[in-house]
């Protein structure tokens, strides 16, 4: 099993202190939990797109870039790209950009998004949100493929043997696509044969569970081959100790207080306590043990090979947050490695020297061939072996 780190960017109090930070302390926190995410030996790290309070994560490109800058190997996540809001072009630019700053370390998670503020300073409906994601997502694939496209659309300007620059350096790019409640989400990625992130986090795993299976399914009918699905999926919160009692009395104040603050906002929380949402929920709160339980739990139910976990504190301290995660690295994922074989991440691409020349496209063409047959063959060999729109949620909507 693969693990990334994601934040929201969520910004407002201390759900235990009332104390805010700000906006340039949390921006920093965020890079730094990144770096410190690449110290302990997470596979990725992820930064969400919101455009609505509570959050900061209006711009993920230049987040993820100053990231780049901070770290060598952990793979780069958007989480999710809300495509239906942006220019695909201007999109493209901006990520074939972050590809070359990060080496080549880029993995795209798109999906619609939610939250009607967002949609309304972006004149999206619930109507055309979805039409335009699924537009916008052929549009922004295609260009990152093709050195010019002509194309036409309902909701952007139409193109004209069009160039953009600069082309990318990961000829293709590996684009997951985020799905919380959406079949049409999850039928865009069967039908290009890309990977699917559950978001996981606001109800049980039945829903998605469900979703999951309708994935495969699709997958299947679109004559791509069963053995290559890949599927990612998120969790609720996270916070591990030595034993049970400890990880429950640490976090229980801090599960407390979102309570609260769901309340507050009018939104009737899913889970009322934390014994309910440890029960019922993708929520990672307790032992080292407790937690590899409840996650080949939850992959008997998905069959997921990569799990995101929270990048922030979340009201703990520094020091809870660095323990916890350095004892989910120790304790954790290493049992989780063993008992779930997953596929290896695409490995950066060799950066031209300088003054090399660009392939042409039909050497592109071939080397991507090359690369799409190794990884279907260690797939093959591996396969052998929010709704709700909160400060605290960690998801993955679409």
């Amino acid at each position: 099993m693969k693990f990334l780190a994601i934040t929201l960017i969520a910004h407002g109090p201390n759900p235990l202190t009332g104390e805010t930070r700000s906006t340039t302390e949390r921006f920093r926190e965020v890079v730094d939990n990144a770096a410190l995410a690449e110290e302990l030996g997470f596979d990725g790290f992820g930064v969400g797109e919101r455009h609505e309070r509570p959050f900061i994560s209006s711009s993920p490109p230049v987040v993820l870039s100053h990231i780049a800058a901070r770290t060598s190997r952990i793979r780069l996540f958007t989480a999710v790209t809300t495509l239906s809001l942006l220019d695909p072009v201007r999109a493209y630019e901006d990520y074939a950009t972050l590809d070359h700053l990060s080496g080549g370390r880029l993995e795209l998670i798109i999906g619609k998004g939610n939250g009607s503020a967002q949609a309304r300073l972006f004149h999206v409906t619930t109507e055309d949100q979805w039409d335009r994601n699924q537009e916008a997502y052929e549009l922004f694939r295609r260009l990152w493929r093709e050195d010019r496209v002509t194309w036409e659309g309902r909701f952007r300007p139409s193109l004209t043997d069009a160039e953009t620059w600069p082309r990318p350096l990961q000829r293709p790019i590996r684009v997951w696509h985020g799905s919380a409640t959406s079949k049409d989400s999850v039928d865009l990625a069967a039908r290009y044969g890309d990977p699917l992130f559950s978001a996981n986090v606001t109800n049980p795993v039945e829903p998605y569970a469900e979703l999951v299976g309708h994935y495969r399914e699709r997958w299947a009918h679109y004559g791509h081959d069963p053995a290559d699905a890949l599927v990612g999926a998120g969790s609720a919160g996270f916070y591990a100790a030595r034993t049970s009692q400890e990880a429950i009395a640490t976090y229980r104040p801090i599960y407390d207080a979102r309570v609260a603050l769901f309340r507050k906002s009018g939104v009737e929380p899913v889970f009322h306590s934390l014994e309910d949402a440890i029960e019922r929920g993708s929520i990672l709160v307790g032992s080292p043990q407790q937690i590899v339980d409840k996650v080949l739990r939850y992959h008997e139910r998905l069959g997921h090979e990569v799990m995101h976990i929270s990048a922030d504190a979340d009201g703990l301290t520094p020091a809870q947050h660095r323990a916890a995660l350095e004892l989910f690295q120790s304790d954790i994922a290493p049992v989780l490695r063993k008992e779930i074989p997953s596929r290896p991440f695409p490995a950066a691409p060799a950066t031209p020297q300088s003054g090399a020349t660009t392939p042409h496209s039909g050497a592109t063409a071939t080397q991507s061939s090359a690369t799409t047959t190794q990884s279907a063959t260690a797939a093959s060999q591996s396969a052998a072996t929010s709704q709700q729109n909160t400060a605290t949620s960690t998801g993955v909507p679409a």
